[in-house]
């Protein structure tokens, strides 16, 4: 029988040609995501993977349910690696950078998922020209539902980015743009799903105050809020457009646009995206204002 040789499955074999060696540090709920996705997607062969985390329970927990190498030592992990994706926090990843420069190989693809880390920051903390990628995800990668920003280094080769579209493809939608775009994508699609959890929320009070059980409110609250996204991505018209579909006149859709817009929902909208992305940039220095 002939084997299809889909595009898919030539971009696994692109992938693991390349990567013999893939160094996941700081494999918490994301991280474990990421992994579960990658080896999910068959990307990679569970023995080219290995995995940091901050304590061992965890490192035994992963290394039995995923079969992946996992500890603590971080060096250890970097340590002819191809491939290092760093999934920590944006305040350790300088931390991180000092431990293991030494080890980390000269062509080593850095890929780092933290929030605000600029691939400047990690040129400059490695002391030295790197293939390193910045990536925004936001939580719905763990159900391969998630969107994920992708922006190279000035040395970074497009095959890098490849490599990093492949990675965060296997968890959802991914986009390749300009750096200085990411902190207003982190405050947009990164925390994003955060504010749409709460009009999920709202809208299922508002079920309840008008008299609907709460389990069934929120389930017609979630379901709406996704078939509407859904159908945003589907037929690429302006979200504008496919209100003005659901707004009849006289309508009661008309009614409840008007309390919004009262409300300020779409300001407040506005104004929470500009405020996470002006804290995205203080993040990577630790400042609390």
């Amino acid at each position: 029988m002939k084997t299809i040789d889909t595009k898919a499955a030539r971009g696994q074999r692109d992938f693991q040609s390349r990567i013999k060696k893939l160094a996941l540090i700081g494999c918490g709920k994301l991280g474990e995501g990421l992994l579960s996705g990658m080896l999910g997607s068959q990307l990679i062969p569970v023995e080219n993977v290995e995995v940091t985390v901050a304590h061992q329970p965890r490192a035994d927990y992963l290394a039995e349910k995923y079969g992946v190498k996992a500890h603590t030592n971080n060096a250890q992990a970097v340590k002819g690696a191809d491939l290092v994706l760093i999934v920590l926090k944006p305040q350790q990843v300088k931390g991180f950078l000092h431990d293991v420069k030494k080890v980390l190989r000269k062509d080593a693809v850095v890929i780092s998922a933290a929030a605000s880390v600029t691939t400047a920051l990690i040129e400059r903390e490695l002391g030295r020209p790197t293939r390193a990628i910045r990536a925004m995800p936001n939580t719905p990668c763990l159900i391969r539902q998630g969107m994920t920003a992708v922006a190279a280094s000035v040395h970074a080769a497009p095959d890098d980015v490849t490599l990093a579209r492949e990675i965060f493809a296997s968890m959802g939608r991914t986009v390749v743009v300009d750096e200085k775009h990411m902190d207003a994508i982190t405050g947009l699609s990164g925390s994003g799903p955060a504010y749409v959890y709460l009009m999920i929320e709202s809208l299922a009070e508002g079920g309840v105050k008008m008299g609907l059980p709460r389990e069934l409110a929120t389930e017609l609250s979630a379901q709406t809020l996704l078939g509407a996204a859904s159908l945003v991505l589907h037929t690429g018209e302006h979200p504008a457009k496919l209100k003005d579909m659901v707004t009849t006149p006289a309508g009661c859709t008309i009614d409840g646009l008007m309390e919004l817009e009262e409300g300020g929902l779409r300001v407040t909208l506005i104004k929470a995206v500009v405020r996470a992305a002006q804290r995205a940039k203080q993040l990577v220095e630790g400042q609390n204002s």
